[in-house]
């Protein structure tokens, strides 16, 4: 796994993040693929830290799929792929019945044996403390000191009666360096229609609001200001009326009625050709006809209507995006890159960071392949959600570009 640290080689990183909702919907099939393909890819870039950050912990029915999540884990604490990393710390929110708090986040750090010198913060004693030993925490993550985690406010999303959206924060220390790690997951779109009405749509402006909202919470004055890397489900999406109009530029649309008159079905129709239906919306249906568009290339034509980061583009930076939209892939076990007909694809998941954090990212000129941004099981059902990974190395002294970093481990205790 990985080797031993050198000051030349740095600290192997690798940052996870995974919706696994559909994990807990078919445990036979999805799970055993899932957990195979995340274990090829620990496998494969051998990283000293490994940071998964999980959204929809327990599925869509998390009442009575729960039960299985803590099977997951500790599959995951004994496996052999894992067997290496002798240090953990696990967080879970499970505790559906607080309508209150819960988010169904999950925030899951391994730790290699080689990595010597590693501390977590204690947000409560606002001081660092070494990580020993494998711990798990869960229902009452809101008195646990290790992390911070809120919940959107009920009034950013009023058309969602009950929602799981909201942030878990975690503090680490090594190399020489801290971070922060935060896992978010943002508002959905609760209906193309409404999507399709305006550009940008009105659901971008409600995640656009919840991220600025947690970028404001991590750089407050309550800690030391540290390098951050925010990975989860953004939920971002396409801008639908811009992609429409391009997908559609030479056909005609049809508007389908209630008896309400409200729209219920908007459909596209070749000019020509026998009036060929090309493209079908409706609140939870986006029927495209070529659905080649989103893979060939990586989906790479489509980039230019993802335009929700871009409005963060001082405070957040992105690797170079190189693979296909990550959701909505078919959750059919047999069909590893079918996207549903239920949205239009778009890239939800995904790693950003601070430039500050960006700034700690190691490339050695003569390895071109040092930094990796990527997802995993391309080929393969891993559920509606693509996980995607960033494995980058870091160097002692990159924390100098922390605020009095210095101060940090001094008061750091062994």
């Amino acid at each position: 796994m990985a080797g031993k640290l050198t000051a030349a080689q740095g600290t192997g990183i690798l940052l996870v993040t995974a919706n696994v909702g559909s994990l807990f919907e078919d445990l036979e099939n999805l799970q055993k693929t899932w957990l195979r393909e995340f274990y090829q890819t620990v496998q494969s870039h051998k990283p000293h830290f490994l940071a998964l950050h999980c959204q929809e912990v327990g599925g869509k029915n998390f009442e009575e799929s729960m039960s299985h999540v803590d099977n997951f884990v500790k599959e995951l604490l004994s496996s052999d792929a894992l067997k290496e990393y002798s240090r953990a710390r696990v967080y879970l929110d499970e505790n559906y019945r607080s309508q209150e708090h819960f988010t169904a986040l999950g925030s899951l750090y391994f730790i290699h044996d080689s990595l010597k010198n590693i501390q977590q913060f204690d947000f409560k004693a606002k001081k660092f403390r070494k990580v020993v030993g494998k711990e798990t925490c869960s229902e009452t993550l809101e008195s646990t000191p290790t992390l911070e985690k809120a919940k959107f406010p009920q009034d950013y999303f009023p058309e969602c009666k009950w929602s799981r959206k909201g942030f878990i924060r975690t503090r680490w220390a090594m190399a020489d360096c801290a971070f922060d790690l935060v896992n978010i997951h943002l508002f959905h779109d609760a209906s193309n229609l409404v999507a399709w009405e305006k550009s940008p749509s009105e659901y971008s402006g409600t995640r656009q609001k919840a991220l600025a909202y947690v970028l404001d919470r991590i750089t407050d004055q309550r800690y030391e200001k540290l390098p951050f890397f925010v990975f989860g489900d953004f939920n971002f999406r396409l801008d639908s009326k811009k992609v429409i109009e391009k997908l559609c530029s030479d056909a005609t649309m049809q508007t389908i009625r209630t008896d309400n008159n409200e729209i219920h079905k908007l459909v596209f129709q070749e000019t020509d050709n026998d009036r060929k239906v090309i493209l079908q919306i409706e609140k939870k249906l986006f029927n495209y006809v070529n659905q080649e568009v989103f893979r060939e290339d990586n989906g790479t034509s489509l980039l230019e209507f993802d335009k929700e980061p871009s409005v963060f583009k001082e405070r957040l930076h992105e690797q170079e995006i190189g693979f296909p939209p990550s959701y909505p892939y078919s959750e059919d076990s047999s069909q590893g890159k079918q996207y549903m007909n239920t949205r239009c694809p778009a890239w939800c998941d995904r790693i950003l960071m601070s430039p500050s954090a960006r700034d700690m990212l190691l490339k050695p000129e003569n390895e071109e392949k040092s930094i990796v941004y990527d997802n995993i099981g391309p080929n393969v059902c891993m559920g509606d959600h693509k996980p995607v990974f960033l494995s980058f190395r870091i160097t002692a002294g990159a924390g100098k570009c922390c605020q009095r970093g210095e101060n940090i481990f001094r008061e750091a205790p062994l």
